[in-house]
C-alpha cells in the first residue's frame, strides 16, 4: 500500500456492535482518498478484538492495536498516532455518534487552509440531557480559561497535521484540549459544523465527573503551558546564500514533511 494521505485513529473500547458499520462508513466516505484505519482496542471485554483481527485479515486498510487494559482516550491515540503513516491524523470516536461522512470536507479544509488542525462542532448533539449539560459545562469553562476559540472540544471528530500532534505534550486526558495545545506551539485551528448521531448500542463512559472535575488539574496544566510558549516565532533560513522567506508554523510543517 502506498504512503496514505490521512491516516484514521478509533480508540474504542466495548464497541463491537459499533465498529463493523462505522468501518463500512469510513471505507465508503474515504473510497477515493488512499487512508490507514488504525483502531484501539483499549482492553475491552467484549468481542471488540476478534472482529479486529478477524476483518484486519481481509481488510490491508484496518490496523488493529489493543491494550490488556483500559488506560484511556488519550494514551490510545497518542499511541495510535505515533504508528500512524499519514500525513494527516483524522480521529473520531468508535461509539459511531461522529459521522464519516464529514471526513473528507473536514480533510479538504485541513489540506488547502494554513491550519494545523480542524475541529469538529456538533452543532446538534443527539445526546442524552447528562452528557449534554456536562459537555456545556466543561466547554464554557474550558473556554473561558483556555480561550482556545474552539466551541466543542469534546467532539472526537477531528483532522490534524500528524507532525503537529506528535510534537505535543503527552498527559492523559490531552484529548481534550487538543485546540488549545496546537496552539501555543504556534499552530491555526478552525471549527466547523458537523453531524452527530445517536448511540445505537452499548453506553457512554462520560459523565459530569469525569468529564469536568477529572479536568480541572489538566485545565491548569494546558494553561501553564500556554503562558510559557513564545510560539509563533518567526524564522528565517539561509540557502544558497539567499534568505528564505518567513514562513508560519504550518508551513515550516509541511517543507519538513
Amino acid at each position: 500500500m502506498q504512503q496514505p494521505l490521512v491516516s484514521v485513529i478509533i480508540p474504542a473500547k466495548d464497541e463491537a456492535d459499533n465498529l463493523p458499520h462505522l468501518l463500512d462508513e469510513i471505507a465508503a466516505s474515504l473510497a477515493d482518498v488512499e487512508h490507514e484505519v488504525l483502531v484501539v482496542d483499549d482492553g475491552s471485554t467484549d468481542t471488540t478484538w476478534t472482529l479486529l483481527t478477524q476483518r484486519a485479515a481481509r481488510d490491508h486498510r484496518l490496523r488493529p492495536l489493543h491494550h490488556a487494559r483500559s488506560v484511556g482516550q488519550s494514551t490510545s491515540i497518542w499511541q495510535a498516532a505515533h504508528q500512524a503513516r499519514g500525513t494527516w491524523l483524522a480521529t473520531l470516536d468508535g461509539d459511531g455518534q461522529n459521522d464519516p461522512a464529514d471526513l473528507p470536507r473536514l480533510l479538504d479544509k485541513a489540506r488547502h487552509e494554513d491550519v494545523a488542525m480542524v475541529a469538529g462542532h456538533r452543532v446538534s448533539r443527539r445526546d442524552d440531557w447528562l452528557k449534554r449539560v456536562s459537555s456545556r459545562v466543561a466547554n464554557r469553562i474550558r473556554s473561558a480559561l483556555l480561550k482556545d476559540d474552539t466551541p466543542d472540544t469534546g467532539c472526537g471528530l477531528k483532522v490534524i497535521r500528524r507532525d503537529a500532534f506528535v510534537t505535543l505534550p503527552y498527559f492523559d486526558h490531552m484529548h481534550r484540549f487538543l485546540p488549545a495545545l496546537i496552539q501555543s506551539q504556534g499552530g491555526r485551528c478552525v471549527s466547523v459544523p458537523v453531524n452527530h448521531r445517536p448511540r445505537q448500542a452499548g453506553r457512554s463512559h462520560y459523565g459530569l465527573n469525569n468529564r469536568l472535575w477529572a479536568g480541572l488539574i489538566d485545565m491548569v496544566g494546558v494553561m501553564w503551558l500556554r503562558r510559557r510558549s513564545r510560539l509563533p516565532a518567526t524564522l528565517s533560513a539561509q540557502r544558497n546564500n539567499q534568505a528564505s522567506p518567513d514562513l508560519s508554523p504550518s508551513q515550516h510543517a509541511k517543507e519538513r514533511g
